[in-house]
């Protein structure tokens, strides 16, 4: 397998294999976030050798529920069901980890799904507070990282804390 390339890229891009792996069976529109097109808001590609994506995530500037704490938060995040295992996620979280940190970021947090919780904490994530459920979508966790902040520029030049 070639090298997974990753970008920062406009929604569009990553629009489609959001709403079919997040969303499926609901209309387009049930894909779109309010933040999408905020400030800070950026979302991370991963490519596969043809061009195709395989991964996505959205990170935004988002406190921490209940502190208040600065922070990112992502949330969209997708691989491709045919490519799943093979790095494409990490691919783009890493990616997006990387931005934050360029961005300042000290803390990034997400919503993420239970069963999820091995993916997250093998990549350096803290699950906190209690298990809650997503209506229609199931039982999650917020998870956190915390991050060294990035003395150079863009995606790749931040660290994380931790193990990812």
């Amino acid at each position: 397998m070639s090298a997974i390339r990753t970008a920062l890229v406009p929604v569009a891009e990553v629009f489609a294999l959001r709403h079919a792996v997040l969303r499926p069976g609901l209309p387009a529109g049930a894909a779109a976030f309010p933040e999408d097109a905020a400030p800070g808001t950026f979302h991370v590609a991963a490519y596969d050798e043809r061009g195709a994506v395989r991964g996505c995530v959205t990170f935004l500037p988002e406190p921490l529920p209940g502190t208040g704490e600065p922070a990112y938060r992502f949330r969209g995040m997708a691989s491709d069901p045919a490519v799943r295992g093979l790095g494409y996620g990490v691919a783009v979280l890493r990616a997006g980890l990387a931005e934050a940190a360029s961005r300042g970021a000290g803390l990034v947090w997400c919503n993420g799904r239970t069963g999820a919780r091995g993916f997250y904490e093998r990549h350096g994530f803290e699950a906190r507070g209690e298990e809650f459920t997503v209506e229609g979508v199931g039982p999650h966790f917020v998870f956190t990282i915390k991050l060294a902040p990035s003395a150079g520029e863009g995606a790749g030049d931040g660290s994380v804390t931790g193990s990812p």
